[in-house]
C-alpha cells in the first residue's frame, strides 16, 4: 500500500530536481550525486578526486551531513567551492535542499556539481536532487552482502565503486561476487575497484568523471 503523504513528498522533490536538472544541464555541468555508507570513504575519494582535477575543471562541492561542518571543511582545502547542509537528524538530502544550496554558489562557472549525500544506503536512493549520475560508494569492509541487502541504491547507481580494496587481503570480500550481484541488480552499471588510500583504481574513475563532464557539455551545445 502507498502511502499518499509519502507520495506527495515524492513527487514535489521530483519536480524540483528536474528544475535543477534541466538548468544546468543547459549550460553543461555535470550533476554527480555521491552516495554510500558512513565510512565507506565518500569524502576521502572526493578529496583524492579534487587533488587530480581541480587543476583541470572547476568543481562545486554541496556536502550534506546531519550535523557539523567537519566533511565541508576537509573540502574547502582542496580548491573546490563547497557549500555545508546540515540535515538536523535527517538521513537524506532533498532537492529543495539543493536549491537553495546553489544560490550560495557560482554555479554557471562550474564544470561539475558534487553533492555528498548523508552517509546512508537507503532512503538517499529515493530522492532525486538534479543529478546526472548517481554513484554508490561501498567499502569493502562492509561485505559484499550489501548491494542485495540494499538493491535500490545500487540500481539507481550508473556507477559503484568498490573503495579500501588496498584491505582485501585482511577481509573475506569477494569482488567477483559484488560485481555480479550489482551487474545483475543493474545490468548497465559499471564497477570499479578503488583505494583512496593508496590511489590505486583513482585513474579509471577520473576518466570517467572526465568522459561526464565532456558528455555534459557536448549536450548543452
Amino acid at each position: 500500500m502507498e502511502v499518499k503523504v509519502m507520495r506527495d513528498v515524492l513527487g514535489e522533490n521530483d519536480k524540483i530536481a528536474e528544475s535543477i536538472h534541466d538548468k544546468l544541464a543547459a549550460h553543461g555541468i555535470f550533476v554527480m550525486n555521491l552516495l554510500g555508507s558512513p565510512g565507506s570513504g565518500k569524502t576521502t575519494l572526493l578529496e583524492r578526486t579534487l587533488e587530480k582535477l581541480a587543476k583541470e575543471m572547476k568543481i562545486a562541492v554541496i556536502e550534506g551531513d546531519l550535523f557539523t561542518s567537519k566533511d565541508a571543511d576537509r573540502i574547502a582545502k582542496h580548491g573546490a567551492e563547497v557549500i555545508q547542509v546540515n540535515t538536523s537528524g535527517g538521513c537524506h538530502l532533498e532537492a529543495p535542499m539543493i536549491e537553495k544550496a546553489l544560490s550560495d554558489i557560482d554555479w554557471q562557472s562550474m564544470d561539475m556539481l558534487v553533492i555528498e549525500n548523508v552517509g546512508n544506503l537507503v532512503c538517499p536512493a529515493e530522492f532525486a536532487l538534479g543529478e546526472q549520475a548517481k554513484v554508490t560508494v561501498l567499502s569493502i569492509t562492509e561485505g559484499n552482502d550489501k548491494p542485495m541487502k540494499y538493491p535500490l541504491i545500487f540500481k539507481e547507481s550508473s556507477l559503484a565503486i568498490l573503495n579500501k580494496v588496498d584491505l582485501l587481503p585482511y577481509t573475506d570480500f569477494s569482488v567477483e561476487e559484488a560485481v555480479e550481484d550489482i551487474t545483475t541488480i543493474h545490468p548497465g552499471a559499471s564497477v570499479l575497484s578503488v583505494s583512496a588510500r593508496t590511489g590505486e583504481g583513482l585513474d579509471a574513475w577520473l576518466d570517467w568523471l572526465r568522459a561526464q563532464v565532456k558528455k555534459a557539455k557536448e549536450a548543452a551545445r
